[in-house]
């Protein structure tokens, strides 16, 4: 259930243009220009004033774009690592963690960072809101959003690859005002976008907005709020996995946000963001200097992403070129792409679990794994101050403790669907 909350206040800006405007309720693009580019979010709070860790994620409500608190929150935990950080000779390395780990605070119970950009979002929606929201995922977002939806009674419309349904776990029964459908077996994610966006053409649905919804990026922002509030300055690094790479993003715009409030540096992170091998787009663009992402082949990424275990690393159509998106974050804080595969993310999580104490995600085993290399090619020095973002974690330790359901599809569409089916699926549905 939402809270009574004196609504944050902020405006919103076109990053290409530098022009401000008001929030409408549901803002995804900058009004009257023609060229796509993101918008940020501008707090009248220049500096954040971080509430009690019982307050969940909106303990930095400061910063977030809303106007309702839900229950069930839990924030981001940073802490100063000691066995990874002893293992690598780092002297600071803290590490951001938001996943299931009850001993050092952190109760997320679908183990992924996504439900800080859920539990933003859903506070950014009004509740006169009449329309469904629709979100299309390869797993942690889907699992986030149903959670956070299902607890508070928000409809929404899921869109998931049919192969990727085994990440569709939950400890209880999701409410029925949440439907998953799917593309069928051989799709990915960028197929279940597409889907996302078909329905999003029909009267009675609107869509989340995936980056281009600043509570989204926000919501991930808080990572490094954690980090900041917890250490007191701005990191040196920042390590994390990407799939969309709005994380690194939302990263950046915190960053940005930190400069301006003055009290913790005057220093940008380097974004040393990570992807699995062979599914590396974004790597590719950045080495080649290009604001494009390189021509693929889309029957060769769906191969590729095939091969990969980090499947949530896997956007084909990642906000990289756009204004405000991960090539100008890249070009204005500095930093790399880097790559692991399969063998060294598997590898990278065991150590973590051997020497931290807790599973982790595959994505989150990548950016471990890029941390190690980092370390070993000099990349990055002893004494440096490392932000290390484990994005998810505890799912292991999570299903020992709890007993498991499967939320099932309501319907799986072919790759390519025609609107007229798709229509008489959801007018059944909803």
């Amino acid at each position: 259930m939402s809270k009574e909350f004196k609504a944050t206040e902020y405006i919103l800006q076109s990053v290409n243009t530098g022009k401000q405007f008001k929030d409408a309720g549901w803002t995804l693009d900058a009004p009257g220009e023609d060229k796509p580019s993101l918008i940020r979010a501008i707090y009248k709070k220049k500096q954040i004033d971080v509430k009690d860790i019982s307050h969940g994620i909106y303990r930095f409500a400061d910063w977030l774009p809303i106007h309702k608190t839900l229950e069930g929150s839990s924030a981001p935990i940073t802490y100063k690592s000691k066995g990874l950080a002893k293992y690598l000779g780092l002297s600071k390395l803290y590490i951001t963690f938001s996943g299931y780990w009850p001993e050092i605070g952190s109760n997320f119970p679908t183990c992924s960072f996504k439900e800080t950009e859920a539990y933003s979002v859903c506070g950014r929606l009004s509740s006169e809101e009449k329309k469904v929201l629709v979100v299309a995922s390869a797993g942690n977002t889907a699992r986030a959003f149903a959670s956070v939806c299902s607890e508070n009674n928000i409809p929404l419309l899921l869109c998931v690859p049919e192969d990727y349904l085994d990440v569709m776990w939950f400890n209880k029964p999701i409410n029925d005002c949440v439907k998953l459908v799917a593309t069928k077996s051989g799709s990915d994610y960028f197929d279940a976008i597409h889907l996302s966006n078909l329905a999003c053409q029909l009267d009675n649905f609107i869509a989340e907005g995936g980056a281009k919804n600043v509570a989204r990026r926000e919501g991930m922002g808080t990572t490094v709020l954690s980090a900041v509030h917890e250490i007191g300055k701005i990191p040196d690094y920042y390590f994390q996995a990407v799939g969309s790479s709005t994380g690194a993003v939302a990263a950046w715009e915190a960053n940005l946000r930190l400069l301006e409030d003055g009290r913790f540096g005057n220093n940008k992170m380097k974004l040393m963001v990570s992807q699995n091998e062979p599914f590396i787009i974004l790597q590719e663009a950045w080495r080649a200097d290009s604001r494009d992402l390189l021509p693929m082949d889309d029957d060769e990424a769906r191969k590729k992403v095939e091969t990969i275990i980090a499947k949530v690393l896997s956007n084909r159509r990642p906000p990289y070129s756009i204004p405000g998106g991960l090539y100008d974050a890249m070009k204005d804080a500095g930093g790399d792409v880097l790559t692991a595969n399969n063998e060294e993310l598997l590898k990278a999580a065991k150590l973590f679990e051997e020497l931290e104490g807790n599973d982790i995600h595959p994505a989150s085993a990548v950016a471990t794994a890029t941390l190690i290399k980092a370390v070993h090619d000099g990349t990055v020095n002893k004494d440096d101050l490392i932000m290390l973002n484990i994005t998810g974690g505890g799912e292991e330790k999570f299903k020992r403790e709890n007993d498991i359901v499967y939320l099932k599809p309501k319907h799986i569409f072919d790759i390519n669907p025609d609107l007229k089916t798709l229509k008489e699926v959801l007018d059944k549905l909803f």
